[in-house]
């Protein structure tokens, strides 16, 4: 996220002091997107994660990233995270740690969120919030307030996404 968010002017330089690629690979990168600053730095964003990372840690980086910060990312893609992405989400965006046994016997949506979190400040809170279609759970939305939460709403075992709203977006971390 540095590098992609990182002013647009910058770019030229930073990539010429951290890129490996030739002088003339970048100003030829530089004439190709000049009406395109943001393609530089996904560029250099993906070159620099690959070198001091891996190749696998990029393609983690993208998940998440996509997760936090793709509209259109999808329940598909969340689903085929691993924990490892999981948790880096739940560093990226407000977080909650849940004894496992609370969702394990089944919860009410509204409970959930308006008593076992924050994510709503009350159960008024949480009905109207699903009410009008703005409550998300794993990029699936909430047709009911009666929805009961379980176990097999838990990506990898432990971890639940609930999306209030286009921008408000939680994870729910369970543990033994």
């Amino acid at each position: 996220q540095f590098w992609l968010n990182a002013d647009d002017a910058d770019i030229p330089k930073f990539m010429r002091y951290f890129s490996y690629k030739s002088q003339e690979e970048i100003e030829g990168l530089e004439k190709e997107h000049a009406d395109n600053p943001r393609m530089l730095k996904n560029i250099l964003a993906e070159e620099i994660t690959r070198r001091v990372h891996s190749d696998d840690d990029y393609q983690s980086v993208m998940n998440v990233s996509d997760i936090l910060f793709n509209k259109k990312a999808t329940k598909e893609q969340l689903v085929s995270m691993k924990a490892s992405d999981l948790k880096t989400v739940s560093e990226e965006i407000p977080s909650f740690t849940l004894d496992r046994d609370i969702i394990g016997s089944t919860v009410n949506i509204v409970d959930l969120i308006a008593e076992h979190t924050t994510i709503t400040q009350s159960k008024g809170d949480a009905r109207r919030a699903i009410k009008s279609n703005a409550l998300s759970i794993n990029k699936e939305k909430v047709a009911s307030h009666e929805l009961l939460v379980t176990n097999e709403h838990l990506l990898d075992g432990g971890y639940l996404m609930i999306e209030n709203g286009k921008k408000n977006k939680y994870i729910i971390a369970t543990e033994a």
